[in-house]
Formats: C-alpha cells, sequence, structure tokens
C-alpha cells in the first residue's frame, strides 16, 4: 500500500522552534512527528511512501537515511524550489503515486486513533476517486456531505462564505464535517487535474471546485480523537494525547 505523507511546510506557527529545523523533524515524546507518522503507516500495513519536502528539507532526507527509511520503500519528492501547497505537492508527487493503486494521504502534524487500514480499506470498497476522513470537531470551516456521504460544498459558518461558486447550502440539507488532514485518493482524481491546476494549488480547493464531476467521499468515524500540533503550546498537549492512545 502507498502513502504520502506532507512534510513540506514553513511551521510558522510552531516558531522558534522552526527557525532552524523542519516542522517533521520538531519532536513530540521524544520522536519527531516524521517519525510517528511513518511508524503509524508501517504499522498499519503501507509499505511505499512518499515525503515531500521544502523547508530544510535536506535535514528530513538526512533523518530518513540515518534511520534506514524505517525499513521502507521512501520516496522524496523535491519541492525546495518551490512550496507547492497540498494540491500542487500531490500532482509533483504523481510519478511515485500513479498506476492502479489508491494511496493515503496525511499531514506529519496531524496525530490520531483512527485506523488507517480501515480507512483505505473503506476507499477501495466504495471506489470513489477520493475519502476524506471528517469528524464532528467543533471549527468555524466545514465539508457539507449530502445523504449518500457525497461531498457537496464548503461552508465558513463565521462569514457564511460558500464554495464552490453558486453553491447554496440550504439548512436541514447537507451534513456538516472537520476535515482531518487525512485522506485516501485513487489516481483517478489525476485525470481531473488539467492545465488550471498546475504549480500551487490547494487540494481542498481543487476537490471543491471538481466535487460536482469527480466522486469525492467522507469518512466518518464517530470515535475519531485528534490533535493538530500546530503551535507550540500544543505540544504539550500531543504528549499527552500519545500516551493516552
Amino acid at each position: 500500500m502507498k502513502a504520502m505523507i506532507f512534510a513540506a511546510g514553513l511551521g510558522t506557527r510552531l516558531k522558534p522552534l522552526t527557525d532552524h529545523m523542519p516542522k517533521a523533524l520538531v519532536k513530540v515524546n521524544g520522536r519527531p512527528m516524521l517519525e510517528h507518522i511513518i511508524l503509524k503507516l508501517k504499522a498499519s500495513g503501507f509499505t511505499e511512501i512518499v515525503v515531500n519536502i521544502h523547508h530544510f528539507g535536506e535535514q528530513i532526507i538526512d533523518f530518513l537515511q540515518a534511520n534506514g527509511n524505517f525499513g521502507l520503500n521512501i520516496h522524496i519528492s523535491d519541492e525546495r524550489d518551490q512550496l507547492l501547497d497540498t494540491g500542487g505537492g500531490i500532482r509533483k508527487a504523481s510519478a511515485f503515486l500513479q498506476g492502479n493503486e489508491p494511496f493515503l494521504v496525511h499531514n506529519v502534524d496531524i496525530l490520531s486513533n483512527t485506523d488507517l487500514r480501515n480507512l483505505y480499506l473503506h476507499h477501495l470498497k466504495e471506489g470513489s476517486d477520493a475519502t476524506l476522513l471528517v469528524s464532528q470537531r467543533a471549527t468555524s470551516r466545514y465539508l457539507l456531505f449530502d445523504g449518500n456521504n457525497v461531498l457537496k460544498g464548503w461552508i465558513n459558518k463565521q462569514t457564511g462564505e460558500t464554495k464552490p461558486e453558486g453553491f447554496v447550502c440550504t439548512p436541514g440539507l447537507y451534513k456538516a464535517y472537520a476535515f482531518s488532514g487525512i485522506h485516501v485518493l485513487s489516481p483517478s482524481i489525476y485525470r481531473y487535474m488539467n492545465e488550471q491546476w498546475k504549480g500551487k494549488f490547494s487540494i481542498m480547493d481543487f476537490y471543491l471546485q471538481n466535487c460536482q464531476h469527480a466522486t469525492l467521499k467522507g469518512f466518518f468515524d464517530k470515535d475519531l480523537r485528534l490533535i493538530d500540533i500546530g503551535k507550540p503550546e500544543t505540544l504539550a498537549q500531543a504528549e499527552q494525547f500519545i500516551n493516552t492512545m
């Protein structure tokens, strides 16, 4: 099974920790975030992983080499010349990810108790272009799904802004869930990445602009526990989270 880890971010919210290292190598409970995600993927049966790099990317390369790639087949998608955001990162890594096999995408700064193998197998069963792990976590921005868990739109409940353009959020018609930063994509998703989707772009913008054409579904995990290690003060919370998993 294949997976991609987003490890190219600048980690600006984790400054000053990221002034001299990439966010992916900031330690949680004595281990870099990247190691936590790699080991979780390995335990779930993933054997081939793509890691994208940008900010202090050479440190990530050195870290992986020093650890023998954790016994996995790990590829580097090098974005040191230009940070491509999530969608652009997936497109750049297409040489490693195209074929007949779906791949799981995981943010490096997300820790969760979700069963990644179960999510992957659910995606295979559904046959969607993408499956997004979602929850009822409190936020201002929600993905909106119909009764068949098909993605239809997005809303910022604080501002009232909706996407895609022209989408009307009819009260009571859609289920509102928060995105987890974990999703499974089939290589079929690349056929929608036409000339409009080049260079730097967000995968969420891509999903929302293509949800009327591609089959994009949500997977709701009612028992999902998740923490976003976005700020220095969340590191201590993350350590407690790991110890209770």
